[in-house]
């Protein structure tokens, strides 16, 4: 159960990214955030778990406190958050697979590490095969580099690893082109119907959230301007959320 009460967020130069936001998400929904650029979906995203501080207001996930936990409540909080970036946040130089065991290799399981990555790359990164492939782009046959579709999905299934209760994922598709962003959207579809993960995803094009989302909420200028199921998106709602039909 994630709770937003009364959010708010400034920059520096009187920027209001977020304009007094209140909502709930139940366990188990798949939320589609749509909106503008600038509209403030970004830093919902962050602000639910802890990476940008709010001016204002409160989030709480499954009855903790997120605004105002201090470091160690935090890092418990997020360990049930997964995160998934627009931009991969995958190390280029380390393989598929190591991306998540860099981290973790100190702690000395790094072979529990690995299996686990393996399993999920199988059952749900699509990968044809378990051997390591470098995390980057773009596509070159002879390099053996991980194009974008791909890393994106070594991305979902890293957040994966950690076990979460919820997946943010702020706009996962914006780097890729329409194929491979529908396979990405099924990908997030699947986890949150067989696993019964949370799926939060900012998007900003209508029709996606439409046919992915189970709820659809729309930012504009900081605040929720829609909320509601994808048929309560009517001839209209492109107007209202972008300004312009879509």
């Amino acid at each position: 159960m994630i709770q937003v009460r009364g959010l708010s967020k400034d920059y520096a130069g009187g920027v209001r990214a977020l304009d007094d936001v209140s909502l709930d998400v139940e366990p188990g929904q798949f939320v589609a955030l749509i909106g503008p650029s600038g509209a403030g979906k970004s830093s919902l995203l962050r602000c639910l778990n802890g990476f940008v501080t709010p001016t204002a207001g409160r989030v709480t996930v499954d009855g903790a406190a997120v605004t105002g936990a201090g470091r160690e409540e935090l890092r418990r909080i997020r360990a049930r958050i997964g995160f998934v970036f627009q931009q991969f946040n995958l190390l280029h130089r380390l393989s598929v697979l190591g991306q998540r065991a860099r981290r973790t290799a100190r702690a000395c399981v790094r072979v529990e590490l690995r299996s686990r990555v393996v399993r999920r790359l199988r059952r749900r990164a699509g990968a044809r095969r378990a051997s390591p492939r470098r995390a980057r782009g773009p596509r070159r046959s002879a390099g053996g580099h991980a194009v974008g579709g791909q890393q994106q999905r070594v991305a979902i299934a890293r957040a994966l690893v950690q076990e979460p209760r919820t997946i943010l994922a702020d706009e996962p598709m914006s780097s890729l082109d329409p194929a491979l962003a529908e396979s990405v959207m099924e990908l997030l579809r699947e986890i949150n119907q067989q696993d019964g993960i949370t799926v939060i995803t900012s998007l900003h094009v209508l029709e996606l959230a439409k046919a992915y989302g189970r709820r659809v909420i729309a930012l504009r200028g900081g605040r929720i301007v829609h909320d509601g199921p994808p048929e309560s998106l009517d001839a209209g709602a492109s107007e209202r959320i972008f300004g312009r039909a879509q």
